[in-house]
């Protein structure tokens, strides 16, 4: 993270708090040692910023810092409380931590009222999936956001085994299982993947550039919407 994403993380944190948040609550939600937030929070300190509190005790922001509540009303808070739950739930350590760090900031500047019921939601997301949980979605996201061609080793529904050269377009969940669209250069053709299923992948060192014909928005319209055609 940023050291300007994290100072202003530091200051929403701090907004309409009544009681002191300890540097050991800010640290686990940065990310960062509880030394990097004493530093940080010094450094803030001195620009101008009104924080009150010491080491050991915890730091809030000086009566009359506040900013006005942000304009959502109970039922968009509750539905950004619960995707937020989702994101956590099932997406990658990396989506994991933004979700987070986005509901510290709106819980930040809620009015009590609105935070007591947005906390109060009965939706719920399970502990998180075993694909997030084991780094795998973290890194085929990545091998997208890079467009990096893929080497899979994959076994079908069936037990059948093959080795597939993808170029990875997109990542789905449909609230049982996970797939990862691809331009699949062994049928050429659009081809979704479970990742669940994926014995193991490497980057073979190459990118690819999207294209009209195999592109995303290619795929999309191939797909309908749907997820038709899991090898």
């Amino acid at each position: 993270m940023r050291r300007a994403d994290r100072l202003f993380l530091i200051i929403h944190a701090l907004r309409g708090r009544r009681t002191a948040l300890p540097a050991r609550g800010l640290a686990e939600t940065l990310g960062v040692s509880q030394r990097t937030v004493y530093r940080d929070v010094a450094d803030l300190q001195l620009s101008g910023i009104p924080i009150e509190g010491e080491a050991g005790i915890g730091y809030v922001l000086r009566k009359g810092a506040d900013i006005p509540p942000l304009m959502f009303n109970a039922d968009e808070l509750e539905a950004l409380v619960v995707g937020t739950r989702f994101v956590k739930a099932f997406a990658g350590a990396r989506l994991h931590r933004g979700a987070q760090a986005a509901l510290l900031k709106i819980e930040a500047v809620l009015p009590p009222e609105l935070k007591q019921r947005a906390s109060r939601s009965r939706i719920y997301a399970p502990a998180r999936w075993h694909e997030a949980r084991s780094g795998l979605i973290d890194r085929l996201h990545e091998a997208i956001a890079n467009h990096q061609v893929l080497r899979l080793d994959y076994r079908d529904e069936a037990g059948r085994e093959s080795a597939r050269e993808v170029e990875p377009l997109c990542l789905a969940f449909w609230g049982g299982v996970w797939t990862l669209g691809t331009w699949c250069r062994l049928r050429t053709d659009f081809r979704n993947f479970r990742p669940d299923r994926i014995t193991q992948f490497v980057p073979t060192g190459e990118c690819f550039d999207e294209t009209p014909e195999r592109g995303l928005s290619a795929y999309l319209r191939a797909v309908g919407g749907e997820v038709d055609g899991i090898d």
